[in-house]
């Protein structure tokens, strides 16, 4: 994302963009290519478009989506919102989730129109600001932590057998108060269940060892976070990051990190001395924010619908996990 510096930003007019992801069931979303005689002639994007004066955010999706392709939101939740400055403009975008709509789309405005999915998508050039979005389609809706120093060992390896059998794709091991040796074992043990159901396994707190152990990824507690002067190099997988409130999540954004966690939502035992957000508040933090959000704290897995109407990508749970 190209970001703009305070001055910057006073001085460039910004023009707020709507944009829907429109996803199926099964995954798949939509992408349209721009028609000739417009800038870009020919690549891919989002669908949506310039927001109007004194109109909403979703009233200039709804309208955008009619427009461009016959259809109707049922249902749509912010998501993402990113700046990016092309050669001709600086564009505030805001992408929403749509997931529920009436009617088929059809490429109304003489555009092409194609369903990609994620982990593969077969059309190009696709516009450069759209780079990090599709990234964020390929996290999944639910980040598992482990517990087994509380639970123990055999009980935690059965249980994440369990959730991954049953669709989990993204777990996090998180055992700060196990044994160095212990937690090398461990890691090894959860690091081939995983690799057997494609899933990847990120290592709390430790980049070396994530490194060192062949994991996807690590993730940052929040102090370590405000101590990083810059993201850590791309052989260290994905990095993700704890936060609890606005300046930590700005810290997140400026390091470019790939995701983050925030909470506690409601009412923790790991963390039993903290306030919660409470939804409210969280919907607020991450409003306009440019990185996916996991909720945490409390949360299991019928709380997912609330907290992506919320904005979040998801959800992170610990006894949630099975």
């Amino acid at each position: 994302m190209h970001r703009l510096s305070a001055p910057l930003a006073e001085s460039v007019p910004i023009v707020e963009v709507v944009a829907a992801v429109i996803l199926r069931p099964d995954g798949q979303f939509l992408l349209a290519r721009r028609p000739g005689g417009k800038v870009y002639s020919g690549y891919w994007e989002f669908p949506g478009g310039k927001v109007e004066k004194n109109e909403s955010l979703l009233h200039a999706l709804e309208r955008e989506l009619w427009e461009e392709l016959g259809i109707h939101i049922r249902q749509a939740h912010p998501w993402l919102t990113r700046i990016f400055t092309y050669s001709h403009a600086t564009v505030r975008l805001h992408f929403f989730r749509v997931v529920e709509w009436e009617g088929k789309p059809s490429p109304r405005e003489k555009q092409g129109l194609s369903w990609q999915q994620p982990h593969q998508v077969e059309v190009s050039p696709i516009l450069p600001a759209n780079g990090p979005i599709l990234q964020a389609l390929l996290l999944p809706p639910v980040y598992a932590i482990t517990q087994a120093t509380e639970i123990g060992i055999e009980a935690t390896l059965k249980q994440i057998e369990q959730a991954l059998q049953n669709g989990l794709h993204l777990l996090q091991i998180r055992e700060k108060q196990m044994a160095k040796d212990v937690l090398r074992e461990f890691s090894l043990q959860v690091l081939a269940l995983a690799q057997s159901y494609q899933a990847k396994v990120l290592i709390n707190g430790d980049a070396e060892l994530a490194r060192e152990m062949g994991a996807d990824g690590v993730h940052f507690t929040s102090s370590q976070l405000m101590a990083l002067p810059c993201r850590p190099d791309s052989e260290y997988g994905l990095c993700g990051a704890s936060c609890h409130n606005a300046e930590e999540l700005f810290a997140a954004e400026q390091l470019g990190l790939d995701f983050v966690v925030l909470g506690p939502v409601q009412s923790t035992q790991s963390h039993p001395g903290l306030t919660p957000l409470g939804w409210r508040r969280f919907a607020a933090l991450i409003r306009d924010y440019s990185l996916p959000v996991y909720a945490l704290g409390g949360l299991h897995p019928e709380d997912l619908p609330i907290a992506q109407e919320m904005g979040a990508h998801g959800i992170a749970m610990m006894r949630g996990i099975v």
